[in-house]
């Protein structure tokens, strides 16, 4: 929803060692490697962040995120709290949000590695923050004028 008002806005395509599902498309939603070649992009420091869920491991590819960045094109990643506070290490400069439920309270520890917090109640809600938070620091595409 985000990326529908923000065209601007990338997201990474992550990789996994997981069997493709029967409605994924490959290097769309994810790129699926076999653990071999995980295993050569990580030592090789190619992600910027990974980890293991169940037998499976996911990552997020560390070059193309550094590439958008460095052209000022804004992204948008989606990770757990040890995913997100691994992009901190790396990208100390990165604007972490912290999307929360509304009954969770995070200890302070954990809020002060956000430069943002949004409580998750209703989903437009949240895309209306998250937009908001992207503000005018990224200029969205030019769309043609409707006529008529």
């Amino acid at each position: 929803m985000v990326r529908a008002r923000l065209p601007s806005v990338w997201t990474p395509v992550p990789v996994t060692t997981r069997p493709r599902r029967d409605r994924e498309v490959a290097g769309v939603e994810r790129s699926f490697l076999d653990p071999v070649t995980f295993d050569r992009l990580l030592a090789a420091g190619g992600l910027l962040e990974w980890s293991q869920i169940g037998p499976y491991r996911r990552g997020t590819p560390q070059e193309p995120l550094r590439s958008r960045l460095a052209a000022g094109e804004p992204a948008l990643l989606a990770m757990d709290l040890a995913g997100a506070l691994l992009v901190r290490a790396v990208l100390p400069e990165a604007q972490l949000v912290l999307l929360r439920p509304p009954d969770y309270v995070p200890d302070p520890n954990t809020e002060a590695h956000f430069a943002h917090t949004v409580v998750h109640s209703r989903t437009v809600q949240v895309v209306d923050e998250l937009v908001g938070l992207f503000g005018s620091s990224f200029k969205a595409p030019a769309r043609p004028r409707v006529r008529g």
